[in-house]
């Protein structure tokens, strides 16, 4: 992992005849030698304009969240939990981003560069107005306060649109969900970004069972029998031939939502992620809906 990222960053330089003849620390803009552990801060880091210099598990960041693109010359830094911290320190960052509570202790990320880490949930079960506070904030550290407010703008005038579209589902509940294994779904409800994002939608959550703190639960697939037979809206993430073994089962085909065909596969959103996350579950949430 390293030596091909390494092997590709050096590469890139050396095609650039200005950048043939200088050290790779003046290279890239201090504003712009920014690594994200996490794919929250990926997230507000491109909804600032900025693209990353590095990503940590880019391979399964296409795959769970995709959008924003990340251009090819954002570098692999490796696992999000154990990212390489040699290729990290070689690539002199002028800033680390991570999730708070989540990756490699704080310590060793300090001794390579000052960090910013970030929240999903503030504790109070808004993940989207934690994100709001969160953009605004990294704005402000990194001198693009008016790109915070454009955003964010932005951001308000989609989902009062889409509330307007959403109106004649407003009364009808609609469970989310993914395929975990072939005896388990996620199902997302309170504290969740998916919540807060339908309740300003106008839209009602069939799961009322329990959730995390991040707003979802793990379930066996007989649970999803108890919300009858509303529309289902199922996230997919790289996992086909998974979920055809699931769908293929009696225990599926007796689902009342199944029976009802009411159930929809849909391209991946992420589940903890920022706004940009938001924007994409509108998207997919009024597709799904509005085709159906």
């Amino acid at each position: 992992m390293f030596d091909i990222s390494r092997r590709r960053l050096l590469m890139a330089l050396a095609l650039s005849p200005l950048m043939s003849a200088l050290p790779l620390r003046a290279a890239i803009p201090d504003a712009q030698r920014i690594l994200a552990l996490e794919w929250l801060p990926v997230e507000l880091l491109m909804a600032l304009g900025v693209t990353p210099l590095g990503v940590a598990d880019m391979h399964n960041y296409n795959i769970w969240v995709g959008d924003p693109q990340l251009p090819s010359s954002v570098i692999d830094l490796g696992l999000r939990t154990e990212p390489n911290l040699e290729l990290m320190t070689q690539l002199e960052p002028s800033l680390i981003l991570h999730s708070n509570g989540y990756g490699p202790a704080l310590d060793k990320l300090r001794r390579i560069a000052p960090t910013m880490g970030f929240d999903l949930n503030s504790g109070d079960g808004k993940p989207l107005s934690t994100a709001r506070h969160s953009l605004q904030a990294l704005g402000a550290r990194l001198g693009r306060e008016a790109q915070a407010v454009q955003h964010l703008q932005y951001v308000d005038e989609q989902l009062a649109a889409a509330r307007e579209r959403l109106r004649p589902w407003a009364d009808r509940p609609v469970l989310l969900m993914s395929l975990m294994d072939s005896r388990h779904a996620i199902t997302f409800g309170k504290n969740s970004l998916f919540l807060e994002v339908m309740e300003i939608l106008g839209l009602s959550n069939a799961w009322q069972g329990e959730t995390n703190f991040w707003g979802s639960a793990v379930v066996g697939l007989e649970r999803l029998a108890e919300v009858g037979d509303v529309q289902v809206i199922c996230f997919d993430h790289d996992n086909d031939r998974d979920m055809q073994q699931v769908m293929a089962t009696a225990l599926w085909q007796a689902l009342p939502f199944v029976r009802a065909q009411r159930f929809q596969r849909v391209p991946a959103v992420w589940y903890y992620g920022a706004t940009s996350s938001a924007l994409k579950f509108v998207r997919v949430l009024e597709h799904a809906l509005e085709s159906h």
